[in-house]
């Protein structure tokens, strides 16, 4: 049926309801594409499309375990993906080239001192590529221009825009001495400043210098360390900035030599397994036969165990070295020896009286003697006269032929002995006649 054989009422309801359906299909198609856009938008932030990129190469002795897309790491984060490997030509001095980027802020820990590349190798010939940040030095890539500027343009610029223009060089004196560095004055040229720069001489009266204030969003300056300044770059047609590579031995290499090394060791391994056994073996026998010496040894324990108890008790040594009975035994000794001293001190006492005594008796003697000698002077002689005569006496009775016998003396010899003495002693008084 024809859309003309329907009543009015019944058309007027179809066109409301097609022109319902047109705006939800409408409705739809843009929900849709604003999705879709959003989809698009948060993939190309996610992946870093509309951040500034640098573009870095390095050189490699192998491509082992990277491929283009690969990530590249900075301090553990991903800041850029491999962009290119390719191997190099026959005549050049390097292996492999791997062109890569380092999305922004991240190219700007990329300094000249400090900055390299590293290639950690992971198992199954899996690598991972690493860039370390810099430790000194100024920014490989930076985004804001350099223009190169005489001394009296700079004049001009630094009075119109004050604090806002920076040296991007090393600037040298007559004697190569440094005199400013890149980004001095960090205030910003100054009169005072061009007036030195003037007064340096320095080639066409230029120097190069940037704007702080001006950023663009691409690398348009890199440094080259040649010139000692920043220098002018285009990311479309200029090459990447290199950077130095720090190549690390993959992992199949590493176990490669430590199964060479270790082939190598094996034998003397082996070796020394077999004096630890024996060395082992020694320790058990060792043991063994200390364990025969511990359980031999454990009456002596005791034994020494019992005597030390002993000695510690009181008149312990004494017991044990003389007997039981040998405190009661010292004790009697020890009575006696008191007693036989108590006994020598009396008797000494009574022999010192008696001595005194008897010391007394000779000293009167020999007082009375003293007195009589000095009472009778005659005395002397007489007694001198008494002992000469009983000399005589005894000499002439030795002389009678009747007692000679008497005092004869074992050694005398008869007179024909050859042995006799030569003459005969004889008495003062004989010797005199």
């Amino acid at each position: 049926m024809s859309l003309q054989d329907l009543t009015p009422q019944l058309r007027t309801r179809l066109n409301k309801v097609e022109r319902a359906v047109g705006w939800f299909v409408f409705l739809a198609t843009a929900l849709l594409l604003f999705g879709f856009g959003y989809y698009i938008y948060h993939t190309a932030e996610h992946k870093g499309w509309f951040k500034i990129k640098a573009q870095f190469k390095t050189y490699l002795q192998s491509s082992v375990g990277l491929k283009v897309g690969d990530p590249v790491y900075m301090m553990g984060f991903p800041v850029g993906e491999i962009l290119q490997v390719h191997p190099l030509g026959p005549r050049s001095s390097h292996n492999v080239e791997v062109d890569f980027n380092v999305v922004d802020d991240y190219f700007r820990y990329i300094w000249s001192q400090g900055s390299y590349v590293k290639v950690n190798a992971g198992f199954l010939g899996q690598s991972q590529m690493e860039v370390t940040r810099g430790t000194n030095g100024y920014a490989l890539c930076v985004t804001q221009p350099v223009f190169c500027k005489t001394i009296p343009e700079l004049e001009q610029l630094v009075v119109a825009e004050p604090g806002q223009w920076q040296l991007s060089q090393f600037v040298y004196g007559p004697q190569s001495n440094e005199v400013f560095h890149p980004y001095q004055p960090y205030d910003g040229l100054s009169p005072a400043t061009l007036q030195v720069l003037a007064s340096l001489n320095l080639e066409s009266n230029s120097v190069y210098a940037y704007n702080n204030k001006i950023k663009l969003k691409h690398i348009v300056a890199v440094w080259r360390e040649d010139l000692k300044r920043y220098d002018f770059y285009n990311d479309k047609n200029d090459p990447p900035v290199e950077l130095p590579a720090l190549d690390s031995i993959p992992v199949a290499d590493r176990l490669d030599k430590i199964v060479s090394q270790v082939e190598t060791a094996l034998p003397n391994i082996l070796s020394l397994t077999n004096k630890l056994v024996a060395i082992l073996e020694n320790t058990a026998n060792a043991t063994s036969n200390l364990n025969t010496i511990i359980v031999a040894a454990q009456p002596m324990v005791t034994n020494f165990t019992g005597i030390s108890g002993q000695l510690r008790e009181p008149g312990g040594l004494t017991m044990w070295a003389l007997g039981t009975n040998s405190h009661f035994q010292l004790e009697s000794a020890l009575t006696n020896a008191n007693t036989l001293l108590v006994n020598v001190n009396t008797n000494l006492n009574q022999l010192t009286l008696q001595i005194g005594t008897t010391l007394e008796n000779v000293a009167g003697i020999t007082s009375n003697l003293n007195v009589q000698v000095q009472s009778n002077s005659n005395m002397l002689g007489s007694i001198s006269k008494i002992v000469t005569d009983s000399d005589d006496f005894v000499q002439g009775l030795k002389r009678h032929w009747l007692l000679r016998s008497a005092f004869k003396s074992k050694t005398t010899r008869g007179a024909n002995d050859t042995n006799a003495p030569a003459s005969q002693l004889k008495s003062p008084r004989d010797a005199s006649n």
